[in-house]
């Protein structure tokens, strides 16, 4: 075990949150100009199934996140095994992050990427300060999954894949 720090550290905080395995997942829209815009995020998790909801946090200093949040449907794409090229692309500062990803288009303005574990259009029903973040909630209107797909996972800062135990 490490040495206890202070909540208050950014470094340690950094260091315990780099030991919780995340999903990946691609949040998407049709901007108005009808170009696809995007990110990525680790911060997403399931909420709700009656009614189903899920979760992403959105930091204050995001510049992509004020487009994404006036778009009636947004996509989110849970990334597979081999998508970490597609998350670095869409974390990109200052290029077309949609160049080399492959997307289709939803209902209402959402965007999907192809070969993702697992699809969802979502509507946002709320959002809830939470530091310097946002958390926002999305009420699932379609979904869709791809069980023979492993997802990509973030942990100790690098994306890294699944293993059963025993394998």
């Amino acid at each position: 075990m490490t040495t206890v720090a202070a909540p208050t550290d950014p470094a340690a905080l950094r260091t315990v949150f780099a030991n919780i395995p995340q999903t990946v997942i691609a949040l998407c829209g049709l901007g108005d100009d009808g170009r696809p815009r995007g990110l990525a995020a680790s911060s997403f998790t399931t909420v709700s199934l009656d009614p189903p909801i899920v979760s992403v946090a959105m930091a204050h200093t995001s510049t992509t996140w004020p487009a994404l949040r006036e778009i009636a449907r947004l996509g989110v794409s849970v990334l597979a095994e081999g998508q970490d090229l597609v998350c670095r692309a869409l974390s990109a500062r200052g290029t077309d992050r949609f160049a080399d990803v492959q997307w289709r288009a939803g209902t209402d303005g959402a965007v999907l990427l192809d070969d993702a574990v697992a699809t969802m259009e979502c509507t946002i029903i709320g959002d809830i300060p939470a530091g310097d973040h946002q958390i926002v909630l999305l009420r699932i209107e379609t979904l869709a999954a791809d069980p023979t797909r492993n997802p990509l996972v973030f942990h100790g800062s690098t994306f890294r894949t699944l293993a059963p135990i025993g394998a």
